[in-house]
């Protein structure tokens, strides 16, 4: 069976009903199905359990991976990582504040799912400022004008 460039398998699951609830709760309140929102919770659960550190946050762009416990989301960090030309030392100054730890945590994540992040890093690099003014004037700073 394929849903979109997915295979998937068709398993039966079982679940107490505490916790069916929320889940066609949160369905319902996005617009999805019952499926879909169970297979989106359980991915981003192996993820996190994958990666120590690792958690998702919905936000203008969609959910993404972010560094627990910070501001970060995993594609910011690699970023500049890459602009550092990969160094580790470099990365860990630029981000003084952050435990070895949380870094590795975002590194960790970008090997297991490259082309997640590659995909956000590259979505983000499509914006120009007038779309950003656009679709988030509050995140554009308006240029001041002299009044006559």
């Amino acid at each position: 069976m394929e849903v979109g460039d997915v295979a998937t398998v068709q398993k039966s699951l079982r679940m107490p009903s505490e916790m069916a609830k929320p889940i066609e709760d949160m369905a319902k309140a996005c617009g999805r199905d019952f499926s879909s929102m169970v297979n989106e919770l359980v991915s981003e659960a192996v993820k996190m359990r994958r990666c120590p550190g690792i958690i998702f946050v919905d936000g203008p762009s969609g959910r993404r991976a972010h560094l627990a416990g910070t501001g970060l989301d995993v594609w910011e960090v690699i970023a500049l990582y890459r602009s550092l030309n990969q160094d580790d030392t470099r990365l860990q100054k630029a981000y003084h504040w952050l435990k070895p730890t949380q870094l590795r945590a975002a590194l960790s994540y970008y090997l297991a799912y490259p082309q997640e992040i590659d995909e956000r890093m590259a979505s983000n690099q499509q914006w120009t400022q007038e779309q950003l003014a656009n679709e988030f004037p509050a995140v554009v700073a308006k240029s001041k004008t002299k009044s006559p």
